[in-house]
């Protein structure tokens, strides 16, 4: 352990193309036709909405995933990574199975499998990965390992060219969901896809359609605190919520929580009666998409202040009502809110991962060492850090 904090800054196209290039050649022999990179995200707001037609408010990150990709006309998938070694995938596009390949390469996979279908002729591809988002950090590395992959097909395979990125992105959302075994409900997908330098996004998940919502605070900034206790989204916690809210719908005779928008929401608990779990999970879907819509008027109103009050509930409410916080996600709330953040909140499915601080742009230091601090005092391994800057969604490097 060190006192220092540990920072994860991104890396640019720049410092990441020629690397990958050389690597290619090495591994996978000759040269791609090109690199593409996909970003991982934040989310200000709007946790566990997405798969119950609410609202979310993410926005990309500036670190992100790369993807080498060639095309190859036999049909054949061979994946690579440069964070992997020596776990090289390769076999038929068409035998591609839920499970199998199993691991991180299931997400690419997944993406060529769902997409291959749409071609209008065999896929293939050698693919190597560079991916530089923090992993393990609920920061969406697993969609913007998938989203690079299709957008580099979508750009070289002639029969998936009249795709748009709201397709992309559903292809994606089934790579995680099918394939890889994730229970994921679309937001992260979107905003790597689709999102808009500069903004966030705020995300219809009913129907997908998109607001940007531009940044007003430029006086304050939000540290992403890596807590460095390992998230994963097929552990089988995500999909427990995500059957417990299903099992809600039923009960209350709606296809989605998103039809109880505006009701009351003590009236809609009680006609959860005997079912305190189901009670809880809902309270939290309801008051959630309520603070969204609260946030968005709180940015256009430059209200700092108020942003952080709204972060600093939605993650009370995903510690008690939803149940997916842990001591790190809590510890580092506090220590920043402490430290002098405006807000705080735990971000991603949860059980790990990372948390939020909303900070003033002269204090980011101090809640950074104050945080850093704090995990070192619990015995616990010191957390990551990075800067969040909303930023430009998938690309083309070259």
């Amino acid at each position: 352990m060190t006192d220092e904090v540990t920072w994860s800054p991104a890396a640019t196209d720049e410092d990441v193309e020629p690397g990958l290039r050389a690597a290619f050649a090495a591994e996978l022999g000759g040269a791609p036709d090109g690199v593409w990179a996909a970003p991982g995200r934040i989310n200000l707001i709007g946790e566990h909405t997405d798969y119950n037609g609410g609202w979310c408010l993410p926005f990309a990150l500036a670190h992100r995933t790369y993807c080498a990709v060639r095309t190859r006309a036999d049909g054949r998938l061979r994946v690579a990574s440069r964070q992997a070694p020596g776990q090289a995938w390769e076999g038929e596009v068409t035998q591609i199975r839920p499970g199998s390949p199993g691991g991180w390469v299931a997400y690419v996979a997944g993406a060529v499998a769902s997409l291959a279908g749409r071609a209008g002729g065999p896929v293939g591809a050698d693919i190597l990965v560079d991916g530089r988002v923090p992993l393990g950090a609920g920061l969406s590395s697993s969609a913007a390992l998938s989203c690079s992959g299709a957008l580099a097909l979508a750009d070289l395979v002639p029969g998936l060219a009249t795709l748009d990125r709201a397709e992309l992105a559903q292809a994606c959302v089934r790579a995680e969901n099918d394939y890889a075994g994730a229970a994921t409900g679309g937001m992260d997908q979107t905003v790597s896809l689709r999102a808009v330098d500069g903004h966030a996004l705020l995300i219809d998940c009913s129907d997908f359609s998109l607001t940007p919502v531009a940044w007003t605070l430029p006086d304050h900034e939000v540290l992403v605190i890596d807590t460095r206790a390992h998230h994963s989204l097929a552990d089988g916690q995500y999909a427990a919520r995500r059957d417990t809210c299903d099992r809600a719908c039923r009960t209350l005779g709606v296809e989605s929580l998103r039809e109880l928008h505006g009701a009351d929401v003590d009236g809609v608990l009680g006609r959860l009666e005997g079912d305190a779990e189901a009670q809880r999970r809902v309270r939290h879907v309801l008051t959630e998409n309520t603070r969204v819509h609260d946030l968005v008027a709180a940015l256009a109103a430059e209200d700092a202040d108020e942003v952080g009050r709204l972060m600093v509930a939605s993650h009370v409410s995903l510690r008690d009502d939803y149940e997916v916080s842990c001591r790190e996600l809590d510890l580092a709330v506090d220590a920043a809110q402490r430290a002098g953040a405006t807000g705080a909140r735990m971000t991603g499915g949860g059980f790990g991962g990372s948390a939020l601080a909303l900070v003033p742009r002269d204090g980011g230091e101090d809640v950074a060492l104050a945080v850093h601090a704090a995990f070192l005092a619990e015995g616990l391994e010191a957390p990551h850090l990075l800067r969040a800057t909303p930023s430009a969604p998938a690309h083309r490097v070259s």
